[in-house]
């Protein structure tokens, strides 16, 4: 079911919601940290078990892992050009100011806000939603499910019960990306889909870079990479077809 991940994910924000507002501030910040650190590490993993498909002659076709290095350096290009990361800080500090006052702060709007934009800009939301509904397969969208079920004990314990109310932007942006993933299943070829998969693990390696606090990543910047995968992968099947290569 090209939903099953984002389901779990709402359900994880809503456990985590209620965990932290039940808690309270109780979670010591070393055990805090050291929970995104394991997840951290897992990510990473799954990360290079993404990008490595495009070495794997049992699936990939020579020249793929060319279309991905070309995806992701082009795709990092325009992001920087167009400032994807400055323009996502800007436009939540934007919503910030529209829907939380400097002078009467609203918590429940508060927790809304920043949960939203924390749970639905990363780009584990356009991998997940993707993988999930290309393939069924909801592993990147459990990984994220726990990191947004940690997060959600951390932000509902501090902002109350806003946190809940983004639930339901999760719902309709995974959900939506995971729809028209589904819907276009059948139009993509394996090369397509594995040049997108292993883009998304080079996105993937940014984010447990961000996470184990080794290098802030401007991942947001690499998510062009996603949109040229496809492109670039073509472009190395119709090179292979003109120069009579196959993988086999």
């Amino acid at each position: 079911m090209f939903l099953s991940g984002t389901l779990l994910n709402v359900v994880a924000v809503l456990v985590g919601t209620v965990i932290g507002v039940t808690a309270g501030a109780r979670m010591p910040q070393r055990m805090q940290a050291s929970l995104t650190a394991g997840l951290g590490l897992f990510t990473a993993v799954i990360g290079m078990s993404l990008a490595l498909m495009v070495f794997d002659r049992g699936q990939a076709q020579p020249g793929d892992e060319l279309a991905v290095l070309a995806a992701v350096l082009a795709g990092v290009v325009i992001g920087e050009i167009l400032d994807l990361d400055g323009a996502l800080e800007a436009l939540g500090r934007r919503i910030q100011h529209r829907f939380v006052p400097a002078d009467r702060p609203s918590r429940i709007a508060e927790g809304f806000v920043t949960a939203s934009l924390v749970f639905c800009v990363g780009p584990l939301t356009i991998l997940g939603s993707l993988q999930n509904g290309l393939s069924n397969d909801m592993g990147l969208l459990a990984v994220k499910a726990l990191l947004d079920g940690v997060t959600s004990i951390a932000f509902a314990a501090a902002l109350g019960w806003g946190v809940a109310l983004a639930a339901g932007t999760v719902l309709v942006v995974q959900g939506g990306i995971a729809a028209s993933a589904a819907v276009l299943a059948t139009s993509l070829g394996n090369s397509t889909v594995i040049a997108i998969s292993a883009s998304g693990g080079v996105l993937l390696l940014g984010v447990a870079l961000r996470l184990l606090d080794i290098k802030q990543v401007r991942v947001a910047n690499f998510l062009p990479a996603l949109l040229l995968a496809p492109i670039y992968a073509r472009l190395a099947e119709i090179i292979r077809l003109l120069l009579g290569v196959s993988g086999s």
